[in-house]
């Protein structure tokens, strides 16, 4: 008992990673992991905001000579952030139970002197006093806490895989943590400058990894100045703690201008120069969502709510009452909690992108606290009817396995091995040097960079992403990567490169001519390529931005479908294909992105047997038929196809 009442938080982190580990993913999984896992392992530089620390932690981690492959080495890195940040949570927690009394509110008394005239008279008062609570009370309520945030279903599924929201997890409650003692326990002037100082380090640190480190602002605005008071020293703190604050900020981040110059294999924005750095660290192609319409907010925000029972389930009862609890026990604390959940849901309801979850986490953390305060109320109506300590501890395990068992379908990504094989599928079915034009970033695109980066998995394959064409920087990771791809269509990318700036600077640009170099250089890369490798284009490019008019193939040219791509050819003769006797390892969940994938895979295998059956290969065609059938019983086939089926 003695050694939990000491590593409590190290146990309930421990506990977390055992959770944990039954959900983390074996190998890539859908949208950026891929990319991310590839940019550690090599050094580069990742999508906006550049995540430097991110990026840094990971590479020195992917050094440690374990036996897994990198990509489970560094989601196993996520699964130990977040169960860190569990730690810092439970330890926060019981600091907060520790110093209720500090947390107490000013309230005005109306006292009346000897010659009756009425002045005020200030006291600091509280509700609790430091020996109101129990060791035992705050430790469980800390324990509980934080097991049941980091089995809310946001938390827990950053623990899964390779994604910079473990580590911002981690750093921001350690910010709170530094921000707590700094107002709980600077009551000298030394002393304060000192804690002070220490959190301005841990906020660059957050700042590093992720901008959304900016939520937290506002609540400490409110504790900074409800202990330092709007005066010429407050002030003048905060100028020294900015000369630690923007020396770490500058020093992490010098890390993308000195590594983009060197042209690593991923240099995404090549920040090299002071405008390009900016437009990275910034997230500047992304402002264009933020704040976009009063519609879009209603629209997230109905999903916050929608979804937030989803998050706590039944604890969420415990949070509401602890929201309460807090208000009286603890209203200093209360407000900065309120200040930091309402921040974090204001901002990123205004924030119209589909994958808005992550956004969310600080204010599940200001719940979390919320839960804490619960808790102890609960244990205390236990006391207070003489009921043994082991019925609320029975209450909260059970709501802890609830969550458990409610969140962990949705969660768990320990048989997600289908983005691994549909990427090494797709690059093992084209021949030798073969070109992919795609833009199946959530899906193809991304893993590709790490097996053909990292695990260096059919590297031969020129996968070329149709959106990033847009921007200015991939002609430079182009060049990087395969220098004689663009030879032939030069003069037009260094106008699309010239026309680009004012519409990356966010200036009037000319959007006709834009569209115009933009679609020549789509026709121009296949016909300077055709003659030196295979090219392919992935069915989206077909089915949306062919049939739209936006991109056609030169003069000449058709295509043919080929297994999962089309593959561009100038003659009308048979083509052979590879036979689809791929396996691919679908688990029982079918989300948006396997949707997505499953018609990809479904459409293609019937083009393919269409195809066969326009040159009388009806047995070919039968084998892409049984395999529709077996994979995707429920897909409605053709006529031609189902008369096929059976004869």
């Amino acid at each position: 008992m003695k050694y939990i009442q000491k590593y409590y938080f190290l146990l309930t982190g421990l506990i977390a990673f055992i959770f944990f580990l039954t959900t983390i993913a074996p190998s890539v999984i859908q949208i950026d992991t891929g990319e991310l896992a590839a940019v550690q392992v090599t050094l580069g530089i990742a999508h906006p905001t550049g995540y430097p620390l991110f990026t840094i932690l990971g590479y020195i981690f992917s050094l440690v000579p374990l036996p897994f492959s990198k990509i489970f080495q560094l989601n196993l890195l996520a699964a130990l952030y977040c169960a860190a940040a569990v730690s810092v949570f439970s330890y926060s927690s019981k600091l907060v139970l520790d110093n209720l009394y500090k947390f107490g509110f000013i309230k005005i008394v109306k006292e009346k002197s000897k010659k009756k005239r009425t002045s005020d008279k200030i006291e600091v008062t509280s509700t609790s006093v430091k020996s109101d609570l129990s060791e035992s009370i705050k430790i469980i309520a800390a324990i509980f806490g934080g097991l049941f945030l980091a089995l809310s279903k946001t938390f827990w599924f950053q623990s899964t895989s390779v994604e910079v929201y473990s580590l911002h997890l981690l750093l921001i409650t350690i910010i709170t943590l530094t921000l707590l003692k700094a107002f709980l326990f600077s009551d000298k002037d030394k002393t304060a400058l000192k804690l002070w100082l220490i959190f301005a380090f841990t906020l660059a640190l957050g700042f590093t990894n992720h901008m959304t480190t900016l939520l937290i602002i506002p609540g400490v605005a409110y504790l900074y100045f409800t202990q330092n008071k709007f005066n010429a020293n407050s002030f003048k703190q905060i100028i020294i703690m900015l000369f630690v604050f923007f020396p770490v900020l500058i020093l992490v981040y010098s890390y993308l201008p000195i590594r983009a110059s060197q042209n690593p294999l991923i240099n995404w924005g090549n920040p090299i120069e002071w405008e390009r750095i900016i437009r990275h660290i910034s997230g500047q192609q992304y402002q264009v969502w933020l704040f976009s319409s009063t519609n879009a907010a209603a629209k997230q925000f109905n999903y916050f709510v929608t979804n937030l029972p989803k998050e706590f389930l039944l604890t969420l009862l415990i949070g509401g009452f602890g929201l309460i609890v807090s208000f009286i026990q603890a209203r200093k604390f209360f407000i900065f909690n309120l200040i930091v959940f309402l921040s974090t849901v204001l901002y990123s309801i205004n924030y119209d992108i589909n994958d808005i979850d992550s956004y969310f986490l600080l204010a599940y953390i200001a719940l979390a606290f919320f839960i804490v305060f619960g808790i102890v109320q609960l244990i205390l109506f236990a006391e207070k009817n003489k009921m043994k300590l082991i019925i609320p501890v029975i209450v909260l395990l059970t709501l802890l396995s609830i969550q458990f068992y409610a969140n962990y379908d949705s969660v768990t990504e320990k048989n997600n091995y289908v983005y691994e094989d549909y990427t090494k599928a797709l690059l093992n079915s084209v021949p030798k040097n073969s070109i992919v034009f795609s833009y199946q970033w959530d899906y193809f695109i991304s893993e590709s960079y790490y097996f053909q980066l990292v695990e260096n998995f059919r590297k031969d394959v020129i996968v070329i992403d149709k959106e990033l064409l847009r921007r200015s920087w991939y002609y430079n990771q182009i060049k990087t990567n395969h220098p004689k791809l663009l030879l032939g269509i030069e003069p037009e990318v260094n106008q699309f490169i010239e026309a680009l700036k004012p519409f990356e600077r966010e200036e009037n640009f000319n959007a006709n001519l834009l569209e115009n170099l933009f679609r020549k250089i789509m026709t121009g890369l296949i016909a300077t390529n055709i003659s030196k490798h295979d090219y392919f284009i992935a069915p989206e490019l077909v089915d949306v931005e062919m049939r739209q008019g936006n991109f056609q193939l030169p003069t000449g040219y058709t295509l043919v479908p080929y297994l999962f791509l089309f593959k561009v050819v100038n003659s009308n003769e048979y083509v052979e294909a590879p036979m689809p006797d791929y396996n691919f390892r679908f688990d029982n969940r079918d989300d948006k992105y396997l949707v997505a994938l499953k018609g990809f895979l479904s459409s293609m295998l019937i083009r393919r047997a269409t195809y066969e059956l326009q040159f009388s290969k009806v047995e070919q065609a039968k084998i892409y038929v049984n395999k529709l059938a077996v994979d995707f019983p429920d897909v409605t086939l053709p006529p031609i196809l189902t008369n096929l089926m059976n004869e």
